[in-house]
Order: structure tokens, then sequence, then C-alpha cells
């Protein structure tokens, strides 16, 4: 049999061209990305199963796989990413702002005007009041926009490292939360294109000194003390960043079970929102707020997130030392 040169040479580009589509393909659907160390080195890796495969370049720009493989098991998995801003948002789900409750709130409001009478120069007070009903299951006008403040990056923590209670916090909380992992600079982006600028996104908990909160003025304390960040354990990407069940469980026993299809505020509302006062930059997170309930830990206490399509964040709470 036999092939004559342009026949052989337009199979060899017809296969050609299949192997980078199917690469395409594969890189255009769901990943994970894991930033690793092994020995002094760092790099981030595409997460196979239970084996990591070496990237070369820039995450968020230009990279490509290598032949180097290692176990998860035999690597130290870091935070994520290396963020010049850590932000988070207060109060975006329903459940949580109502604390599960589903009451009714009376609110009165009182106005009083005042007149004085030319003639006589008396003065007159007239008092009324308006009474209005919300359930409080209905979200409150200021948290229908994105509520965000920060975290500082020093209390990031990574897979499997500590929570530290400092001495002086008292009361503690979990909170799991859904992190965007931005993947672009962004500055007023709109919410079309929001997503866009998402590389995508990641497992973390929230963690809250609830006396620091309460009594601050800010929540400089309360929300970014050291290792009150975990995040990790890896970035999913190319899947429904708004559809994901979010689970925290507490020594095994699920505290908090909701999806992210009920945050009131999406992730490309919320980047886009940031983005309209804040410039964004590649490996930024954004912790999207808790739902439902949360709860004290103490040292002991094993704190376990885990994220459809992502993967599972756990955590070892511990007292601060001397």
């Amino acid at each position: 049999m036999s092939l004559r040169l342009g026949s052989v040479s337009s199979f060899v580009l017809v296969v050609v061209a299949l192997a980078v589509a199917s690469t395409c393909v594969a890189q255009d659907g769901p990943m994970k990305f894991a930033r690793f160390q092994t020995g002094e080195t760092v790099s981030y890796g595409i997460v196979e199963g239970d084996r990591l495969r070496q990237i070369d370049g820039d995450l968020f720009g230009d990279w490509k796989q290598t032949d180097k493989t290692f176990a998860l098991e035999d690597v130290t998995l870091l935070v994520p990413t290396e963020p010049t801003q850590v932000i988070a948002l207060a109060g975006n789900y329903h459940s949580h702002i109502a604390a599960g409750e589903k009451t009714s709130t009376t609110i009165v409001t009182t106005t009083t005007t005042t007149s004085t009478d030319l003639n006589t120069g008396k003065t007159t007070s007239n008092t009324t009041s308006k009474t209005e009903y919300r359930s409080s299951d209905e979200v409150p006008e200021k948290f229908r926009m994105p509520q965000p403040f920060f975290k500082s990056p020093s209390c990031l923590a990574p897979q499997e490292s500590d929570i530290v209670i400092p001495k002086e916090a008292d009361t503690v909380h979990f909170e799991a939360e859904l992190v965007i992992v931005i993947g672009r600079e962004a500055k007023n982006v709109s919410m079309a294109e929001a997503l866009n600028y998402v590389f995508g996104v990641t497992c973390g908990n929230d963690v809250s000194a609830r006396v620091w909160q309460r009594n601050d003025v800010q929540w400089w304390r309360a929300k970014g003390a050291d290792t009150f960040g975990p995040c990790g354990p890896f970035i999913a990407t190319g899947i429904d960043y708004d559809n994901l069940l979010t689970k925290l469980r507490l020594n095994g026993k699920v505290m908090q079970e909701e999806s992210t299809s009920h945050m009131i505020n999406d992730v490309a509302k919320t980047v886009s929102f940031i983005s309209q006062h804040v410039t964004l930059h590649p490996g930024d997170l954004i912790f999207t707020g808790t739902s439902g309930k949360t709860a004290a830990i103490k040292p002991g206490d094993v704190v376990e997130v885990e994220i459809e399509g992502i993967g599972v964040l756990r955590n070892h709470v511990v007292a601060q030392q001397d």
C-alpha cells in the first residue's frame, strides 16, 4: 500500500489538529489545581486523582504541563494563592441573616412635627407612628447589595494546619464559605463580564471571634487574626459556582449544609460590585459569606469544610501557647 506525500501530510495535520482540540476541550472543562511544596520548591499542579502534575509558568497567565508528578500524600499543600487582598462578605445568605428562624418582626417608626401659630406664637407638636411588619426571611435593604470587609492576608491557613484560638478571644465560631479566586485584574467590571475575571473557587472558613466582632469598632482582629482564614485545599475551575452544596462538619457532625444557590449576591454580582471600588488582582480571594447558624469551636476540635466539586478543607483547633 502506498500513500502520496500530500496525503500523508494531510493525515498528520489532521491528527495534530485533533490532539490540540482534545487538549483545549480538557482544559475548558472542570479542572482542579493545587499550590504545593516539595523540599524547598513551591509549585502549582493539576490534580489527577491522588496525584499532582506539576505545571511550569504562571497559573494566571501562560503555563504548560510537565511530565513531573507527585503523590498528594508526599507533598505539603499550601494556601491556594498568595493574594494581595482578602475580602469577605457579611450577611450573604437568607438563613444566616434570619439565624434559621422564620418569625415576624414589627418595626415602629415615630415622626414628630411642630408648628407655630403666627398670631398667638403658640407652638404645638403632632406625633404619628407607622407600624410595618417584615418576615425575618426577607432580605434587609442593605444586604441586597454585597457588604464586603477586609481580612488580613496573614489570616490565611492551609489544609491540615492549626486554627489558633487567641487567649483573649473568648467565643470563636466557624463559618463555612465558598471563596472566589480572581484570575485577571478587574476594575469596573460589568456583571455580564464578571465571570471572565474569575479563575475558580476554593473552600474557606471565615473564623470569627464573636466578642471582638461585637465590641471592637472594626473587625480587624475578630475576622483577620492569624489563622482565622483557612483556605483550600484545591482551586476548582469550570464548574457552576452558584450551585454548589457546602457543608461544615465539626468533629464529624454536620453543622452547616446549604447550596451556594441560596446566596443573596451571586459570584458575578459580588465581583462586579467590588471591582467598582477596589481593583482586584490575580490570586485575590473573596470569601462569599456563610449560611445558617454558626457555633463555637474549641481546642481539640477538627473542622472540615466540604464543597461540591472542590474537596474537603480540614483544620485542627488549638489554643495559643505562651
